[in-house]
């Protein structure tokens, strides 16, 4: 999860941990431990989709047209006065897109182990995804990816090369669970049983999620 923390730890990152804050009225930390968790959570979603040969082709159309990256180029200008509805509302359908009918269950396990509300945490969500997709789109342009295995391979990337396949097999079971409940339970107290290290990477980071 390295490229994940590199981001956030970046000067986009500040920008996007005190722009999202400003505009949820929730703390830069609380948002910023939001986000920590739930953008490995919103790329291995997307790394899951890109595997089949369509929704790889869907991605990549959209990297290369309306997320390009252009949005990153005045996040001043777009938290200055507000995030636009506009913003919201492409956010709103990235999300239904990216986690289909898990959306509610990741909200809700962000909300439990963060005590921010769902309410909050779907703020949070709407605004930071337009931004990820466009850090993505602006990656993909960057690193001059053209195909779908290029584009999982930067989506492994952004996980951190160690043990990605361990770490994305425990987002995917997370992901299609059967939401019975467990999980969602096991979710909440993430972090803790790794000592808060932020670290630990995406296996210390999820380490306590299935109890292994």
């Amino acid at each position: 999860m390295s490229g994940l923390l590199d981001l956030l730890n970046s000067p986009m990152g500040k920008q996007l941990i005190s722009g999202v804050a400003g505009q949820t009225g929730q703390s830069e930390n609380k948002t910023a431990d939001v986000l920590g968790m739930a953008m490995p959570l919103f790329m291995g979603a997307m790394k899951k989709n890109a595997s089949s040969a369509d929704g790889a082709q869907g991605l990549m159309n959209a990297l290369s047209s309306k997320h390009d990256g252009s949005i990153l180029n005045d996040l001043g200008g777009l938290f200055g006065g507000g995030v636009d509805q506009s913003v919201m509302d492409d956010g709103a359908g990235i999300l239904g897109h990216v986690f289909g009918s898990k959306q509610p269950q990741v909200e809700n396990a962000l909300s439990s182990r963060s005590g921010i509300d769902a309410g909050s945490i779907s703020q949070i969500l709407k605004i930071a995804a337009p931004i990820l997709l466009g850090y993505l789109g602006k990656q993909t342009r960057q690193q001059n990816v053209s195909n779908p295995d290029g584009l999982t391979g930067l989506l492994g990337g952004l996980m951190g090369g160690n043990n990605t396949q361990k770490e994305q097999s425990l987002i995917e079971t997370f992901l299609d669970s059967d939401g019975d409940g467990s999980v969602i339970d096991d979710l909440a107290g993430m972090v803790l049983n790794s000592g808060g290290k932020k670290s630990g990477g995406l296996g210390g980071l999820l380490g306590g999620l299935f109890g292994k």
